[in-house]
C-alpha cells in the first residue's frame, strides 16, 4: 500500500509517573475515509469481465475506512447486484458505465443492479450511466411482461438520507429506480431512458421527505411514480420540481398501490411530452380519435386511491403537457377494500392551478368517486385543455366499475362531458378553466353527476355546440358565475 504513514493516526497519551511525564505515541488504522478507485481492486471496464466481487471489495474497504467515495474510471463494467454501504458515494466518472449482466439471473441475489438496504448517508453521482442491459436479447428471452422476476435498476430499503445525483440510468428490466421506507432522499439532476420491456417506471417513491428536482424521465410505464405498498408506512412530504417527463403510461402517477396512501405532495413546473419511442403500446387500438402510432400516455396526472388510503394535501401547479389522452384522472374505488376496516379510502384536499394540456383522445379529465367514499376539497384554477373533439352527446349512463384496475378507460372509452366530468364529489372550486375542442363536438363542457357544493366561475368552452355549457344528474347547490345552476 502506498505512503503507508498517510494511513496511519498517532494517538499521544501521557501518564505521570514519580513526577515524570511519559509520552507514549500509539499507532493505529485510520478510521477517517478515504477514496478508493475500483481498479486498485481488479475491476476491468472492458464490457465482458464480471466484475461484481470487485465492486464490492472497493464498497466494503471504503466503509470499513470510515466512508468516501469508490471512484469508477471510464470503461464499461459488467456486474450483478452491488451493495451500496453507510457513508459511501459511489462516483461514476464521465465515460464510465456500469452495466447489469445478462449472463445469469442468480447475478441478481437483490432483483436490482444497485441495492442499498438499511444503510444511511450514502449515494450514487456523477456523470457517467448506469445500464440496465434490458435491451441485450437474453434479457428479452428470459423475461416477460409483468413477470414480477426483472431487477431493477436502482432499489433504495430502509435507509435515511440518500442521494442520487447527476447520473443517466438506461434499459432497466424492471422498474428503474425505486425508493421503498426511505427518510430523507435527494434525486438531482438524473436522466432516465428507459422504455425496452415495458412496466419500465421512471422512479417509484414509497418514501418520506423526498426532494426530486432538475431530472428527466422517458419511460414506457409511468414516469414520476408514488407508491404506497406498506399499509404501515405512509409516503410523505414530497416535492417534485422542474423536471421533464415522458412517458407512454402515466406521467404523474400517484398509485396503483395505494395501501396507506400519500400526503403533503408538491408538485411544480414540470414539462410533460410525448416519447421518442413506443414499443410496447399503440393506445390507437384502445381509443379512437387518436392516429395509429401516435405516442402519447394516458392521464398526464393520474391520482389514485384503489386500496383504502388516504391521499391529502397535494399541491400541483405550472404544469405543460402534450402526448397524453386525459390531462387529468383521480379515482377512488374499491379495487381491495382496506384491509383493516374494510373502508374505501380518502382523497381530500387536492391543488391543480396554472395546466396547460393538448390532449390526444377525447375522454376529458375525470374525478371520479363512489356513492359511500366522495372526493372532496378540491380546486381547478387556471386550467387549459384542448381535446380532439368531434363526439355526439352521449345518452348512456357512465358505468361505476367499483373494482376496476384504475386507469382513464374504466369508465368507458365515451363520455358525456367535453372537458370536466365529475360525479360522487362535494366541495369544488373551478375557477378559470378553459376548453376548446379541435373538430366541433355536441357534448357539454362539465357534467355533473351526483355532486354537491361545485362552484364554477369564468368557464370558458369553444368547439362545442352543446346549448348547455353544464349539464347535472342528482345534483346540488351548483353555481355558474354566481348564479345557482338548477
Amino acid at each position: 500500500m502506498k505512503n503507508n504513514i498517510t494511513n496511519m493516526t498517532f494517538r499521544v497519551q501521557l501518564y505521570l509517573t514519580s513526577g515524570l511525564i511519559i509520552v507514549f505515541i500509539l499507532i493505529s488504522p485510520n478510521i477517517m475515509g478515504r477514496n478508493v478507485n475500483v481498479s486498485d481492486f481488479g475491476a476491468v471496464g472492458d464490457a465482458s469481465t464480471l466484475n461484481t466481487k470487485a465492486l464490492q471489495e472497493a464498497i466494503n474497504t471504503c466503509t470499513q475506512t470510515g466512508g468516501g467515495e469508490v471512484i469508477v474510471p471510464p470503461g464499461i463494467y459488467l456486474t450483478g447486484t452491488i451493495f451500496l454501504r453507510d457513508n459511501v458515494e459511489l462516483r461514476l466518472c464521465r465515460g464510465a458505465v456500469i452495466r447489469g449482466s445478462h449472463r445469469n439471473p442468480e447475478d441478481y441475489p437483490a432483483f436490482s443492479v444497485i441495492m442499498a438496504d438499511s444503510i444511511e448517508n450514502a449515494g450514487i453521482s456523477g456523470q457517467g450511466i448506469i445500464d440496465g442491459n434490458a435491451r441485450h436479447p437474453e434479457f428479452q428471452k428470459r423475461y416477460q411482461l409483468n413477470d414480477g422476476k426483472r431487477p431493477h435498476a436502482i432499489f433504495y430499503r430502509d435507509c435515511k438520507r440518500m442521494t442520487l445525483r447527476n447520473v443517466e440510468i438506461r434499459d432497466a428490466a424492471g422498474w428503474t429506480i425505486r425508493l421503498f421506507r426511505c427518510d430523507g432522499v435527494i434525486v438531482d439532476g438524473i436522466s432516465v431512458f428507459s422504455l425496452s420491456m415495458g412496466n419500465n417506471d421512471g422512479i417509484d417513491i414509497d418514501a418520506k421527505n423526498v426532494l426530486i428536482t432538475g431530472c428527466q424521465f422517458e419511460c414506457d410505464d409511468d414516469g414520476i411514480c408514488l407508491k404506497s405498498d406498506d399499509p404501515n408506512f405512509l409516503p410523505e412530504n414530497i416535492t417534485v420540481t422542474n423536471c421533464i417527463i415522458a412517458s407512454n403510461c402515466n406521467p404523474i402517477k400517484f398509485g396503483t398501490a395505494s395501501w396507506a396512501g400519500f400526503r403533503n405532495i408538491t408538485i411544480s413546473n414540470c414539462v410533460i411530452r410525448p416519447t421518442t419511442e413506443s414499443n410496447i403500446w399503440d393506445w390507437s387500438k384502445e381509443y379512437k380519435s387518436i392516429d395509429p402510432k401516435t405516442k402519447t400516455g394516458l392521464a398526464g396526472i393520474a391520482i389514485e386511491s384503489v386500496d383504502g388510503g388516504i391521499i391529502e394535501h397535494v399541491t400541483i401547479s405550472n404544469i405543460t403537457m402534450k402526448g397524453i389522452i386525459t390531462p387529468i384522472f383521480i379515482c377512488l374505488n374499491h379495487r381491495r377494500m382496506n384491509y383493516h376496516n374494510g373502508t374505501s379510502g380518502i382523497i381530500r384536499d387536492l391543488h391543480f392551478s396554472n395546466i396547460t394540456a393538448v390532449a390526444e383522445g377525447i375522454i376529458p379529465t375525470l374525478i371520479c368517486g363512489t356513492s359511500t367514499g366522495r372526493i372532496s376539497d378540491i380546486t381547478l384554477r387556471d386550467i387549459t385543455v384542448e381535446h380532439a373533439g368531434g363526439e355526439k352527446i352521449m345518452l348512456t349512463p357512465v358505468p361505476e366499475n367499483l373494482k376496476g384496475y384504475p386507469e382513464n378507460r374504466m369508465y368507458g372509452k365515451q363520455n358525456p362531458a367535453g372537458g370536466l366530468y365529475i360525479r360522487h364529489a362535494d366541495n369544488i372550486l373551478i375557477e378559470n378553466y378553459r376548453i376548446h375542442q379541435r373538430k366541433t363536438d355536441h357534448r357539454p363542457a362539465i357534467f355533473l353527476d351526483d355532486a354537491t357544493n361545485i362552484h364554477i366561475e369564468k368557464l370558458q368552452s369553444t368547439g362545442s355546440v352543446s346549448k348547455a355549457i353544464i349539464e347535472t344528474n342528482k345534483c346540488n347547490k351548483i353555481t355558474l358565475e354566481g348564479h345557482l345552476v338548477k
